[in-house]
């Protein structure tokens, strides 16, 4: 990934593009002290991801990358702030900022942000090469099927910031064994029916160990799922992502308990309780919903 900082602090521009040098998380193609300075140089570059701070002399972060949309730049921004209010988060997310980085700068926050949008962006060109191969399908219903049911999981699983996690891959597997099995109710049979046929599918010699790896990873991508929800909803509680799958996928309390550890800045890692099958559930309905009705 191609990173453009701007940010007036020469300390928090050298301390971000460290930790993207050093994290191997892509390269810093340039820097400006100011949104007026960044302009010509982030139009000519186009770089995939522009860091930009919110509070600036002569153009503030929204107001650069208002006069960057309008010159028809198409890249990604991830806002940097020491202050977040609910005016300045809804504004953002106006522009089309979906993550914010806080002041000061925290190495292992800048590292998990920068990661996510990564995935988020190499998805969305996933999803794009998925919906082209579409358009030039024959008349074969059942790869049509399975590869709409696929780009309907991962949409789902990027909302939630987990499209990039390990056991992602292992849900797409079960939605689509539901998918081509399920019964009129639209139940899910015991995970660990589920967990064999997934490995089956792999075509692994040990069927049992693949099953329970399988079910590890799952349950730590659903636990990535909610430190990612709570963190939306930390920022801003009425984020559309947030207030959509927090309180149908997870038990609502225990995204809370996160949110509150979240706010008070607390380093130590949580117990997170997550129901396993109630994600599946629920993502499985949501995927019937959409695909029945595009």
């Amino acid at each position: 990934m191609r990173y453009f900082i701007v940010d007036d602090d020469t300390a928090s521009r050298r301390m971000l593009a460290q930790i993207i040098t050093e994290g191997a998380l892509g390269a810093v193609i340039g820097e400006a002290e100011s949104g007026k300075k960044s302009l010509p140089f982030i139009l000519s570059t186009q770089p995939d991801f522009v860091l930009i701070d919110f509070l600036m002399p002569e153009l503030d972060g929204i107001e650069t990358i208002e006069q960057l949309q309008k010159e028809g730049f198409q890249g990604q921004f991830i806002m940097i702030s020491q202050v977040v209010n609910k005016e300045m988060v809804g504004e953002a997310y106006e522009r089309g900022v979906e993550f914010f980085i806080h002041k000061p700068i925290n190495r292992i926050e800048v590292s998990s942000i920068l990661k996510k949008t990564a995935e988020q962006l190499q998805l969305k060109n996933s999803l794009l090469q998925i919906r082209d191969s579409l358009v030039n399908l024959g008349p074969n219903t059942t790869t049509k099927t399975r590869r709409n049911v696929k780009e309907t999981v991962l949409s789902i699983l990027n909302d939630m910031g987990i499209v990039g996690e390990s056991g992602s891959h292992d849900i797409v597997s079960m939605i689509e064994i539901l998918m081509e099995n399920g019964d009129d109710n639209l139940q899910v049979p015991s995970l660990k029916e589920l967990y064999e046929k997934v490995a089956k599918k792999m075509d692994v010699k040990n069927v049992e160990k693949e099953s329970k790896a399988i079910e590890q990873r799952i349950r730590r991508t659903i636990i990535a799922a909610v430190n990612n929800l709570a963190s939306l909803g930390s920022i801003d509680f009425t984020n559309p992502e947030f207030e959509y799958y927090a309180p149908r996928f997870f038990d609502f309390a225990e995204i809370r308990i996160r949110m509150k550890q979240i706010q008070a800045n607390e380093d130590t890692p949580m117990k997170v309780k997550v129901n396993s099958k109630k994600f599946i559930q629920m993502l499985y309905r949501e995927v019937v919903d959409k695909t029945s009705h595009p």
